[in-house]
């Protein structure tokens, strides 16, 4: 059966819920400033329920094995256009990696944006999460700005 997509529905919560939880767990490496134990970094029932934000996820027939969002966001006011469409909640079941369900999300998630009239489409991902860029590289983003950090503390 071929994966499928379509935008999320309330009923998809629990998987929403542990994918971001799966988005994080694989994240901490990466971010020495995310605190301990559980955190959140959406309110992913207001994100399902806002026409704002679309919602994308991926089923092989029942099975939830994907998602994604976009949302509209402004840029600051030096940069053009002001209205871009921002992508994030990328995820993908680790035992579905490699078979293309990341683009078909995008791909949704494009479509979403250019129907909401953007031109410009951002993300972000970390710096050594080597995988996802290639992945973003595939789908056409190129690198733009990275930002550094260092602790004072440290």
């Amino acid at each position: 059966m071929p994966i499928t997509t379509r935008p999320a529905t309330p009923a998809d919560l629990p998987d929403l819920l542990a994918f971001e939880q799966g988005i994080i767990a694989f994240e901490r490496p990466y971010n020495p400033t995310l605190k301990p134990g559980h955190i959140s970094y959406y309110d992913v029932a207001a994100m399902v329920a806002s026409p704002d934000i679309e919602v994308i996820v991926a089923e092989d027939g029942d099975l939830i094995v994907g998602s994604g969002y976009a949302k509209t966001i402004m840029a600051k006011e030096y940069i053009t256009p002001r209205k871009q469409a921002f992508l994030g909640f990328m995820y993908v079941r680790p035992e579905y990696r490699g078979q293309g369900i990341n683009q078909l999300v995008i791909d949704d998630l494009l479509d979403w944006a250019r129907a909401q009239g953007h031109s410009e489409v951002r993300l972000t991902v970390y710096s050594e999460n080597t995988g996802a860029i290639r992945a973003y590289e595939k789908a056409g983003f190129a690198g733009l700005l990275l930002e550094m950090r260092k602790g004072i503390g440290e």
